[in-house]
């Protein structure tokens, strides 16, 4: 078959193709303006003019008003420019949120860790028990259905609200999505490796389990001693310190992992004891896996 008959092949096929196309794309514009506009202060004086205009067009027709008719025709070819005066505020903003797309997502990732990190502090200082995961690439549909199902934009508050000790949701875990928290109370599986140390306790066998079935990033603080910790891929990193937590999870959420996670806990031991070398080696079986 030459390159002229598939052309031919595909000129008839877009003729029918084409116009079905160019109706799906304007009705889905004009689904999406409506759907961003719905609920906006201009959607109700819209409405209010589209209801107006209708009723006296409708009306001078049937009347057979030629003058009111061509004035009303007038007023339709100027509801364009209505339109922009009306939703000045709204499309101001819709336009910002197209130009800064590119930056988005790597701002809400910011956004959510610079949360994360000042309620994982406050936790630590009180001795609050907790367990944050959050779910990356590989998803946790079925933990998140047999939890307690929340939609709660991700807040420092919030989480430390929800772990408090008197909270009914600060028994079991916390899942993150985005930026957003979208479970609480939800049971982890818990590692079955037996080489972990007895110092871990439930929440820690949780969060190395977690993450041995998923790409999953899970911090820990410690009831006991408010202790912090990291864990991904079946690895975990005990008595992370304040200055490198935010740092870490850059690292783990923002970078995407670009070197392993035992390179990555090499590195975060290795400048640990550039930092206090007189600490011995009590956590020598802080890293498990």
């Amino acid at each position: 078959m030459s390159y002229e008959e598939i052309g031919n092949y595909f000129n008839q096929g877009w003729a029918y193709l084409g116009p079905a196309l160019e109706v799906f794309i304007i009705f889905y514009i004009i689904y999406v303006t409506l759907h961003y506009l719905r609920g906006t202060r201009g959607s109700n004086v819209l409405a209010g003019i589209v209801v107006v205009l209708l009723l006296l067009t409708i009306l001078s027709d049937w009347a057979k008003f030629e003058v009111i008719n061509y004035l009303l025709n007038g007023v339709w070819s100027l509801l364009a420019v209505a339109l922009i005066v009306i939703f000045q505020p709204e499309l101001r903003r819709a336009f910002a949120q197209v130009g800064s797309y590119a930056f988005l997502k790597r701002s809400r990732k910011k956004e959510t860790i610079t949360e994360l990190v000042a309620a994982v502090l406050n936790m630590s200082r009180r001795r609050t028990g907790a367990i944050i995961v959050i779910e990356r690439k590989i998803g946790m549909r079925s933990i998140v259905e047999d939890a307690v199902k929340l939609d709660i934009k991700l807040n420092a508050l919030i989480i430390e609200s929800i772990f408090y000790p008197n909270s009914p949701l600060h028994d079991g875990a916390v899942i993150i999505r985005n930026d957003r928290i979208v479970a609480a109370r939800a049971i982890l599986p818990l590692s079955r490796d037996d080489n972990i140390s007895r110092t871990m306790g439930t929440r820690h066998r949780a969060a190395i389990g977690i993450t041995e079935e998923t790409d999953a990033v899970v911090v820990v603080v410690s009831e006991e001693t408010g202790n912090i910790s990291i864990a991904c891929r079946g690895v975990i990193h005990r008595d992370i310190t304040a200055d490198n937590l935010q740092k870490r999870l850059n690292d783990l959420l923002i970078l995407q992992n670009k070197e392993s996670f035992a390179d990555l806990l090499n590195s975060m031991e290795d400048e640990e004891k550039l930092e206090a070398p007189a600490a011995g080696t009590e956590n020598s079986d802080d890293v498990q896996q």
